[in-house]
């Protein structure tokens, strides 16, 4: 996909258009000069021109590569004269519904902009969030320990990022686009790993949440080291993998570039089962809790219980990335404009909304910050409110 292939997308631009030039100026070498004919063929930066005669007027459909930032079904046109080629009419502006400067300077500007203000409010939140977590005793447990992980992979990957950004666009005199550096392929290495641990982590979740349903983990801190190995060490192998089919087999640019490499899907791959696997689990979940709260099995001690992970797993959905379902089975090219919108702009907000949900709006992380509150007041002011002495908060499940 566009945003896990870490290419800009001002470079997916510049490449496509680059890779038409080169098959145009093939298609002018093979076709050779023909006299009798006027019109040569040529390239004007964005379409290729074919041999034409005087009178004849040439169609082109406007370029794919419009379609990254606007869909459009336009054409634009040249007529062939005694003087060579006449101006295209309409321009591509108006033909292709696409200005001049919207490739580098207007849409993807906006999307940098958005998804920084996203990975930016995502990293503030999330480091309150695992300090809370670290620093209350009776909020310690298998569950909490799996939420701080996913919560880091959330803060490491907006970090990677940032890096990455820096040091890609670091002046603008910077070729981003052909770069080729340690730190600019070490920041690429970077960001890959930590999309990578992400995914996986949110896997970790999943099973994590259909064993408890299952009333199979009852030694939960006895697989919280096989939960780690899964979470950070299963991606190390495959970023390791992947680092070796490059160095070895396509060194080229920044390694942002994975437009047609079949090493790309030693990453893409593991992602994409991980993707299709949190899904299956999502659903078991959803099965699961509605057999479990069908009021003639559902017993009254646990149907509290039961009634509360229900209100939750109705939030799953951006803590098991299933969104990501619709474009990770698609061609890359299917939507492209729609795609950078969710996977970079509403992405880069995902952290943020698990943090909310998972820690801010817990009914336990609530209550054990109101009662060192309270526990603070009473050392300060020497005041004992009544809900300090007979408060009393949940077992963790």
């Amino acid at each position: 996909s566009t945003a896990l292939s870490s290419l800009h997308p001002e470079c997916e631009f510049i490449f496509q258009l680059e890779k038409e030039k080169r098959n145009c100026l093939q298609y002018i070498k093979e076709q050779g000069n023909r006299s009798s004919e006027v019109c040569q063929p040529f390239w004007d930066a964005v379409v290729c021109w074919p041999h034409a005669v005087v009178g004849e007027t040439v169609h082109r459909p406007c370029p794919a590569v419009f379609s990254l930032f606007r869909n459009n079904t336009g054409s634009v046109s040249r007529n062939c004269t005694s003087r060579g080629w006449s101006r295209l009419f309409p321009p591509y502006d108006i033909a292709c519904s696409v200005d001049d400067d919207i490739p580098e300077q207007s849409y993807f500007a906006t999307v940098k902009l958005i998804y920084t203000i996203g990975y930016s409010s995502s990293l503030a939140v999330l480091a309150v969030a695992v300090l809370i977590l670290l620093l209350f005793r009776r909020l310690r447990c298998a569950r909490n320990f799996i939420h701080i992980q996913l919560f880091i992979t959330f803060i490491l990957k907006a970090v990677a990022v940032f890096i990455k950004d820096a040091i890609l666009f670091s002046s603008d005199d910077t070729n981003h686009c052909t770069l080729s550096t340690f730190a600019c392929k070490a920041s690429v290495v970077f960001c890959h790993y930590c999309v990578m641990a992400n995914f996986f982590w949110l896997l970790v979740e999943a099973l994590y949440l259909n064993s408890l349903l299952l009333s199979s983990f009852y030694h939960s801190r006895r697989c919280l080291w096989g939960f780690s190995l899964l979470g950070w060490g299963v991606p190390v192998l495959f970023i390791i993998l992947w680092i070796v089919s490059r160095v070895y087999f396509e060194d080229t640019e920044c390694w942002d570039i994975n437009e047609d490499s079949p090493y790309w899907w030693i990453i893409k791959g593991p992602i994409v089962v991980s993707i299709a696997v949190n899904f299956m689990l999502f659903m078991n979940i959803i099965r699961i809790l509605i057999q479990k709260l069908n009021p003639r099995l559902i017993q009254f001690n646990n149907s509290s219980q039961y009634r509360r992970l229900t209100k939750s797993t109705l939030l799953l959905i951006p803590l098991f990335g299933t969104h990501y379902m619709f474009f990770n089975f698609l061609p890359d090219y299917f939507n492209v404009n729609l795609r950078l919108c969710i996977e970079l702009c509403m992405g880069s907000f995902q952290g943020l909304l698990v943090a909310v949900l998972y820690c801010f709006l817990n009914e336990e992380v609530q209550k054990e910050v109101h009662m060192h509150w309270l526990r603070w007041q009473e050392r300060s002011y020497g005041v004992v409110s009544p809900a300090a002495k007979g408060s009393q908060m949940d077992t963790p499940f």
